[in-house]
């Protein structure tokens, strides 16, 4: 059973059946009159939600956006059909007391069940309230929330080049050197004998390039984030309750 301050909450949420099923969205909550208690919930069902259709609140329960009673939705769709006119007489709620098998009572012939809360918003004015009426306003509060919108990912690889540089090498080659016979060196000079062969021979040398290569660090790199502030403009629609009187009534002017 539904408490009073769940009843404007329940209009407009989605009931299910006791099956799971869905079974249409909630249009109304019917009061007792007697006691002040709301009783029967109309869920609009058929094509397109077309009709209404009463179901008892006895052991239905509320959480969340979400009406779950204790019927199917097969049971639902063929109730008895009542007029959503804002009241149920004995008879008809006796028809729907028989249908969904719950007992009843002669005392109720004498009490009415009527609807205190339409599909529009919840009215306070009603058998349990004063006289007045709450007027809302849906306010817009804009917000924000992060969500992945990309990724990054650092890698690295090897990539070849040629690099060229020039690098000076020597070279030994033989030269033909001669000097004349003076006093100095004539010893030397005929130190052999007079006539012979001989041969001499010097080894040449020369330089190669050699390379060497060698591998060293040269920077470190990461992967970071910056956060950059920007701006969004947001449009949208919210709708506002208006108050007008009719009848024989002196005002002052809409409100």
């Amino acid at each position: 059973m539904l408490n009073e301050n769940q009843v404007s909450d329940v209009i407009g949420s989605t009931a299910y059946g006791s099956d799971g099923e869905k079974i249409g969205k909630v249009g109304q909550v019917y009061f007792d009159e007697s006691t002040d208690q709301p009783e029967w919930v109309t869920v609009n069902t058929g094509l397109f939600g077309t009709s209404e259709s009463f179901i008892p609140l006895s052991d239905a329960t509320f959480e969340g956006d979400r009406l779950t009673v204790s019927h199917t939705k097969d049971k639902v769709k063929g109730a008895p059909n009542v007029g959503d006119d804002g009241h149920i007489s004995p008879e008809e709620e006796r028809a729907l007391y028989d249908y969904y098998g719950r007992g009843w009572d002669d005392s109720y012939d004498t009490t009415t069940t009527t609807n205190v809360a339409g599909t529009e918003g919840y009215d306070t004015s009603g058998p349990t309230t004063d006289d007045a009426m709450t007027r809302s306003e849906e306010r817009l509060n804009v917000g924000t929330r992060q969500e992945q919108v990309g990724r990054a990912r650092l890698r690295k690889w090897v990539e070849t080049e040629h690099v060229t540089q020039t690098v000076p090498v020597r070279k030994e080659r033989a030269v033909l050197e001669t000097e004349p016979i003076t006093e100095a060196n004539i010893g030397n000079a005929t130190s052999g004998p007079e006539l012979s062969s001989e041969e001499h021979e010097v080894i040449l040398h020369e330089e190669r390039p050699v390379v060497q290569k060698t591998v060293e660090p040269v920077e470190r790199v990461r992967l970071g984030t910056e956060t950059v502030q920007s701006e969004e403009t947001i449009t949208e629609e919210v709708r506002s309750e208006r108050v007008d009187v009719e009848g024989d009534v002196d005002r002052d002017g809409r409100i």
